[in-house]
């Protein structure tokens, strides 16, 4: 018996140094959510404006502004970008995003994965152990931008998409994230980034509107594309950094929960040991008495 009370003692013990552990990790989540949601709240409506706008130019050009970047093309060569996170303890999230690239990849694209040409760029170690894991094509030269995660950091990996489709290494370049909703949701959405897609009307026509360019559409454009794809795929590696750190902090309170749980059930069958213990010193007590006395 008293080695029974020193087991759940030690499974005590271990349980609640692993509460406190959880409970530290949901804080310091906590702490950096606020500036991951603060930063992604305010790039949001920019970076959303300035797409509406270049998928108007375009769509009004019938593809003459994008030169390159907007031309459709045959399927052939596809690039994913998918982002991920470095770290895990945060539940589904980096699984839910590995699995919507991969299934993407089989339903949308299935030919050019039996072919082998699908190339993926994931950002974040964690993407980068998955599709090396799958043995799909993986370059991880980006997988440390979370490291020091800033514009001109996530602006060399658009620039290189941008340069590689414009080569025609790759005919379409699509990015996997995680869009931030609240600390407790996330969407996890597949993005076209190039060639630049067209605004549709509801009868599936590409809309058409009526701009006049200062100065002329050529220069504007050229100068406009760039910057904003660039803030294109910062805006999705800032969502992804947020529900990143909403995912660890709700992972985090759940296990802190679960933890308050078992310690309820290890303290009662500790009680319910200790208890029994008793009873028997004082049964053998009993006992030693009455047989001396007899």
């Amino acid at each position: 018996m008293p080695g029974a009370l020193k087991e759940v003692r030690n499974r005590i013990k271990s349980v609640q140094s692993t509460q406190q552990i959880t409970k530290a990790m949901k804080m310091v989540s906590a702490a950096k959510l606020r500036r991951a949601q603060e930063a992604i709240l305010q790039m949001r409506p920019y970076a959303k404006k300035l797409q509406e706008m270049l998928s108007n130019i375009v769509s009004n050009s019938d593809g003459e502004a994008g030169g390159t970047l907007a031309v459709e093309r045959a399927p052939e060569k596809v690039l994913f970008i998918v982002i991920a996170s470095d770290r895990g303890l945060c539940g589904a999230y980096n699984a839910n995003v590995t699995k919507l690239a991969r299934s993407v990849a089989q339903e949308k694209y299935g030919q050019q994965l039996a072919k082998g040409n699908i190339t993926v760029w994931p950002i974040g170690k964690k993407a980068v152990d998955y599709f090396q894991r799958v043995k799909m094509n993986t370059n991880a030269a980006f997988k440390d931008v979370f490291l020091n995660l800033n514009f001109e950091n996530v602006q060399q990996v658009a620039a290189t998409a941008v340069e590689a489709f414009s080569k025609k290494e790759f005919d379409v370049v699509e990015i996997v994230y995680s869009e931030f909703k609240n600390a407790a949701t996330q969407r996890f959405v597949v993005e076209r980034f190039l060639p630049i897609p067209k605004v549709e009307n509801p009868s599936g026509k590409a809309t058409k509107a009526d701009f006049i360019f200062e100065p002329e559409k050529e220069t504007l454009v050229a100068e406009l594309m760039p910057k904003i794809l660039n803030t294109q795929l910062y805006k999705a590696v800032l969502d992804a950094n947020a529900s990143e750190h909403g995912a660890r902090m709700t992972a985090m309170d759940k296990a802190s929960e679960n933890a308050n749980e078992l310690l309820k059930g290890l303290r009662i069958s500790y009680n319910r040991a200790r208890q029994a213990a008793i009873t028997t010193e004082l049964t053998e007590i009993v006992s030693g008495a009455a047989a001396l006395q007899g």
